[in-house]
């Protein structure tokens, strides 16, 4: 396991397209602005500012996520911070680069 990956940003295609199969809703946790400017179709936006105080709302879509933000930082703090909360979810990186991956 490489530091990318410990960081979950590793090559994560096969996780995405496993977390697809399982009905995946992908959580965009960059800001409005950033989200308004562009983002991967049918995905939820919540900041990762305000993510705490959402985590009652992501347990009851009762789906795994795949987080993503612009580079994958951001989305790999979410990840963490979902985890920790009993929430199934992966780090899908960066908004465009996961889209690719879809």
């Amino acid at each position: 396991m490489g530091i990318l990956d410990f960081l979950g940003l590793g090559n994560k295609t096969n996780d995405v397209q496993e977390y697809v199969a399982k009905g995946a809703i992908i959580l965009d946790v960059r800001t409005k602005d950033e989200f308004a400017d562009g983002h991967i179709k049918g995905s939820k936006n919540i900041a990762l500012q305000v993510l705490n105080g959402n985590i009652e709302t992501i347990k009851k879509w009762n789906k795994p996520i795949i987080a993503c933000c612009r580079s994958g930082m951001r989305s790999a703090q979410a990840t963490s911070i979902l985890k920790q909360n009993g929430i199934d979810c992966i780090n899908g990186g960066g908004w465009q680069s996961l889209e690719s991956k879809l």
